[in-house]
């Protein structure tokens, strides 16, 4: 019994070329043996190669007007799908990106390529930027020139020379691109590539702007204005929309990536949104307790220190560090006091050291039968050395 290539898709006999086309991606899915393993692996073999057949014929305009004259007796009517182009059609659909591959050998994607042809923006520039820790901080303005493309002001970026116009090129006739249609045994390949002679403009320019050249465009140093926010990060990449190079012939700008560098800071260090500082204290302060000035982002500002703090403790100051990326809040400063170990005493600091270090006594514990404790030989050292 001869099949009805019409009902096999499930389409009108005056169905589109872009009707048949849709209808035949909806049931090359639905009956894809690879795709529906709940199907019958016979039955679904079967309905794949019959609907393929049957787009074969009816995307050939000229094999679908015989068709539909003379039916399946027609000259080369029918198709001869055998067992070896069955496992070539499936293999070529297996792929997840079912779309992308019918798009390939059926040409779906032809009209998306041409319009981003005739329209292919300008490239992408990028810059270094070296700022402070500070500025990464707070945030800051910046304002450099740049060399880019700009759209030339003589031809108002078109690159024809003022009072003459473009014609439609002849090669392509204004399409941008060339096709190539074949036949294959899935149906109707299209290879579609730019236009040698236009470029993909579709247009020809015979007298072009003389400051351009027929580009459109022309290079200038260019001011720009860059903002960055509070709490950008080293190697951060910051991008502004339309501020590269100018595409030819009219074509819409590149962007332009402003790639961060924050400079190394003498005070402070960065960890994430903390900053970690070193503090020189005396060991006296140390031992004695009071206020130490310590560097923030902010300013400086006094912090206090319990007596017989040690060396190398680390002291939390909330919120003084880095603010956070587009989110309230800050990150903290960490605070490490490290003592001072003095090199230059004179004969009476020395004899005042020596003194304390006799009271002390051994940090092991040796004095351990001595009633004082060590806050009480620490006063009593303090109230002589005050007098």
């Amino acid at each position: 019994m001869a099949k009805d290539y019409y009902d096999i898709l499930d389409v009108n006999e005056d169905a589109s070329e872009d009707e048949i086309k849709k209808a035949y991606r909806k049931k090359a899915k639905k009956y894809h043996p690879d795709m529906n393993p709940d199907l019958d692996k016979e039955e679904a073999e079967e309905r794949f190669k019959e609907v393929t057949e049957a787009y074969e014929v009816l995307s050939d305009p000229d094999k679908r007007a015989q068709y539909d004259r003379f039916g399946h007796a027609g000259p080369s009517q029918g198709f001869d799908f055998n067992n070896q182009d069955f496992e070539r059609a499936r293999s070529a659909f297996s792929d997840s990106s079912f779309d992308d591959i019918f798009d390939l050998f059926f040409g779906e994607g032809r009209r998306r390529g041409r319009s981003q042809t005739a329209a292919q923006k300008g490239e992408d520039l990028q810059r270094k930027l070296r700022i402070s820790l500070e500025d990464a901080a707070k945030g800051t303005q910046v304002k450099f020139s740049i060399p880019r493309f700009v759209k030339c002001d003589s031809c108002n970026g078109s690159g024809v020379k003022p009072g003459s116009s473009k014609r439609t090129c002849p090669h392509c006739n204004g399409r941008g691109e060339i096709r190539q249609k074949q036949q294959t045994m899935l149906g109707s390949f299209v290879n579609v590539q730019t236009c040698p002679k236009c470029g993909g403009s579709g247009e020809i320019i015979d007298d072009p702007c003389t400051k351009c050249r027929g580009e459109g465009r022309v290079k200038e140093k260019t001011e720009i204005s860059v903002k960055v926010p509070p709490g950008v990060k080293d190697g951060s990449r910051l991008r502004l929309k339309r501020k590269g190079n100018v595409g030819r012939k009219g074509a819409p700008a590149g962007d332009l990536f402003i790639m961060v560098d924050i400079k190394e800071h003498e005070t402070f260090i960065r960890k994430g949104d903390d900053i970690l500082t070193t503090v020189p204290v005396h060991f006296t302060q140390l031992i004695l307790g009071g206020e130490v000035s310590v560097p923030t982002l902010d300013g400086v500002e006094k912090i206090k220190v319990e007596p017989g703090t040690q060396s190398g403790e680390k002291i939390k100051l909330r919120k003084r560090g880095i603010p956070h990326l587009n989110k309230p809040g800050k990150g903290d400063q960490i605070v490490r006091l490290k003592a001072i170990t003095p090199t230059d005493l004179d004969p009476e600091e020395r004899n005042l050291v020596e003194e304390l270090n006799e009271r002390l006594g051994s940090p092991m514990g040796n004095n351990s039968d001595e009633s004082e404790s060590f806050f009480e030989k620490l006063k009593n050292f303090r109230e002589e050395f005050r007098k």
